[in-house]
């Protein structure tokens, strides 16, 4: 028989709020939204007394101000908030054989075999007083089979705390959870499955896999089996990524032309330099806008394989003139280079000179010691926040603290 697996989950606790209130103690037991501060603002992350008013991440700012008036708002610092994942990180990566960064906050590991030794639980549970004894910051965490039982079992056991869900219990434990606990289930879905009076994973458990297919397809046979525990996938530490992007939403909607195309260089040059950083090579650039009422549009063009900005700069440039509806007013823009491949940047034969060559690897130098925005072109100097994450070093890309809708 096949050894039964040992899932653990782990979560750290409201993770910007409790950054937060390591640096200012008044902070604790008050109501506390971090975010984008703004009218088109959304909070990143809410203290547990801010939940209390029915505020929850991913809503928007002006909303939550409403429910909650008497709350702290602070704009949040993604530095802090990445130096305080990264220790977390190297507790976890010294403990444990195997584990996943899924986000900034959110851990999962494979303790499979581990039980022989100590037992799971308390492996987990040493780890979790450990990492709340050195970093002073909350986490709760679920042990299971598999990835999400474990992962609702997080949600069921916070703020601060632990659960087991024993083997061959896990069906036992969904039931009486609301279907929204699925880490699957978003709002349309949810909504869905309300209006079929679907309202707790007990009634899911209960319908026949064909007719959760024909009502949600491919997405319905997965829910259907998470919703009877079952979820093989495992645990894995590292994906390579197939694409890297980047966008800004602006405070004001605009027309600006030569600030949009500022920024629009902004983003080519630093996605650019990511790609040198990481030996790899891109072979299709997409251009994305977004307009005052919300209609998106996209345009993406196949190119030779490059990482150069002298090719890329130009031919986003190119996509934005085609794209671009000069009577509309702008809400979002955004670049993202696909279909990537390992590689250096190939010197052209014909076109490419040695100054040219030598200017990227001084460039890239330079960026690597002091950070992407100590030198750049001129005519990107107006985007000043372009995101100083490296997407090929294995890390989940940070969830900005200061987002906007």
């Amino acid at each position: 028989m096949a050894h039964e697996k040992s899932i653990v989950h782990m979560d750290l606790d409201t993770f910007f709020v409790s950054c937060e209130r390591l640096h200012d103690k008044r902070l604790h037991n008050k109501p506390v939204l971090i975010g984008g501060t703004s009218d088109r603002g959304v909070v990143a992350s809410c203290s547990y007394e801010a939940r209390t008013f029915g505020v929850h991440s991913a809503m928007p700012m002006k909303l939550a101000r409403q429910l909650c008036p008497e709350s702290i708002i602070i704009k949040g610092n993604a530095a802090t908030y990445s130096q305080k994942s990264k220790e977390v990180t190297e507790i976890i990566r010294e403990s444990v054989p195997l584990f996943e960064k899924s986000s900034i906050d959110e851990f999962y590991m494979d303790l499979t075999g581990m039980d022989r030794f100590f037992g799971c639980m308390q492996i987990a549970r040493e780890l979790r007083q450990r990492i709340i004894k050195e970093t002073k910051l909350p986490i709760s965490f679920g042990l299971s089979e598999n990835k999400t039982v474990s992962k609702i079992a997080t949600g069921e056991a916070k703020p601060n705390n632990q659960m087991q869900i024993n083997y061959g219990q896990e069906k036992h434990f969904l039931a009486p959870l609301s279907v929204k606990k699925i880490p699957m289930v978003g709002e349309k879905t949810y909504h869905t499955l309300q209006q079929l009076g679907i309202r707790y994973i007990s009634h899911l458990q209960q319908m026949p896999l064909d007719l959760v297919e024909s009502a949600f397809g491919r997405h319905g046979t997965k829910m259907w089996q998470k919703a009877q525990g079952i979820d093989p996938s495992p645990v894995v530490p590292y994906q390579e990524r197939k694409s890297i992007s980047t966008e800004r939403t602006f405070d004001k909607d605009t027309t600006d032309i030569s600030k949009l195309k500022s920024i629009m260089l902004a983003m080519a040059e630093n996605l650019a330099f990511q790609l040198r950083r990481g030996q790899k090579l891109t072979s299709c650039v997409t251009v994305k806008i977004r307009y005052s009422d919300f209609n998106t549009h996209s345009l993406q063009s196949k190119i030779s394989f490059t990482s150069a900005d002298h090719i890329l700069i130009p031919k986003i440039m190119e996509l934005f003139d085609r794209l671009y509806n000069k009577r509309l007013l702008i809400r979002l823009i955004g670049v993202r280079f696909s279909q990537l491949a390992e590689g250096n940047y190939q010197i052209h034969l014909f076109e490419d000179t040695e100054e040219m060559i030598r200017l990227y690897q001084a460039l890239d130098t330079i960026r690597d010691k002091h950070g992407d925005r100590k030198i750049l072109r001129a005519a990107g100097i107006e985007a000043k926040t372009i995101s100083r994450f490296n997407p090929f070093s294995g890390e989940p890309p940070p969830l900005l603290p200061n987002r906007r809708s």
